[in-house]
């Protein structure tokens, strides 16, 4: 059954993949967004937009919203360590004031953007729900306290919520994919050195305790995760907050993500071996198990060779 949904963030990477796959299963879409890391042009044809902060939100939402996808959120970890402020205010007084939004509407569902940060380096992989979560950054600690904030709003007030933690979210879904600035994430920036746009790519240690010593991650396509987000939806219960690890359940490392881009792209990629950066964990890798069994989900595009051609055709088609 159609419904009318607020996609928060929707201007950015995963929320315009999310609002582009609510469209497709034939969902209204209302996009809020102040365009302060999102594109406009990343708002998906067929989704009203607004821009506009969280912080408003009750400027907009009204009972004609059957449930709100929240994605706005700073995500620069760097950025978090040396301006906590600015993380505490918005990622977490902004979702303070769209609980409060929706509460006075009375829209009872909201399926909230997690994320693997919340357990810090992790104690034993694969990384399952009930892990202790110790975040090592002020963005892994807003996104929890975000996640304490809907535990307690589900409990009293009756919100059905889920909030899906990500792992290393990749890949491009048509016409969307990743165009963050800066960008600090993996596999656009081979793909940046692939395209001669950088130099070579930075190797930050190989002496983890890993196959080829450096770091293993999770890598999940950002279609998988979009239709994880619908699944969500459905199965967001009245007083209840689940949450559920988004991942391939298989790690890659960084050479092997950097060989990947070789062999998809048939560019050279130079590697500079760089000192390891503080905080970076040998190994992250999702039991996507709850996601699995609760949701019902069923990643399909869990190859790497395919997630990084993706990416690399809409690297290709921004740059031409």
């Amino acid at each position: 059954m159609s419904g009318k949904y607020l996609v928060t963030g929707g201007a950015g990477y995963v929320g315009s993949v999310v609002a582009q796959h609510l469209l497709e299963a034939g969902h209204e879409v209302v996009v809020l967004d102040n365009l302060s890391t999102g594109f406009r042009e990343g708002v998906p044809a067929g989704a009203s937009f607004i821009e506009g902060d969280i912080h408003d939100a009750a400027k907009w939402l009204d009972a004609s919203f059957d449930g709100v996808l929240h994605f706005a959120a700073f995500s620069q970890v760097g950025e978090s360590v040396v301006q906590p402020e600015k993380y505490w205010a918005n990622n977490v007084g902004g979702t303070m004031a769209l609980l409060e939004a929706m509460r006075t509407a009375g829209v009872r569902r909201l399926v909230f953007s997690s994320t693997a940060a919340t357990y810090g380096e992790p104690d034993q992989v694969p990384i399952v729900e009930t892990a202790p979560t110790k975040p090592t950054n002020p963005y892994g600690a807003s996104k929890l306290a975000v996640d304490h904030m809907i535990t307690g709003e589900a409990a009293a007030h009756g919100l059905g919520a889920v909030s899906l933690r990500y792992f290393n979210v990749a890949g491009a879904y048509g016409e969307y994919g990743e165009r963050h600035d800066p960008e600090s994430h993996l596999i656009p920036l081979v793909l940046q050195v692939a395209q001669g746009r950088r130099d070579a790519i930075s190797v930050f240690g190989d002496d983890y305790p890993t196959p080829d010593g450096t770091c293993v991650r999770d890598y999940i396509h950002v279609a998988d995760l979009a239709e994880a987000h619908l699944l969500a939806l459905d199965a967001a219960a009245p007083g209840e907050h689940l949450i559920c690890n988004l991942g391939n359940g298989n790690g890659f490392s960084v050479r092997e993500v950097v060989e990947t881009v070789r062999r998809v792209t048939g560019h050279p990629v130079p590697e500079v071996l760089a000192p390891r950066r503080g905080g970076d964990p040998a190994v992250l890798v999702a039991s996507a198990g709850a996601a699995r069994e609760k949701l019902g989900w069923n990643p399909s595009r869990a190859d790497l060779a395919g997630i990084v051609a993706d990416a690399w055709e809409f690297a290709q088609r921004r740059a031409g």
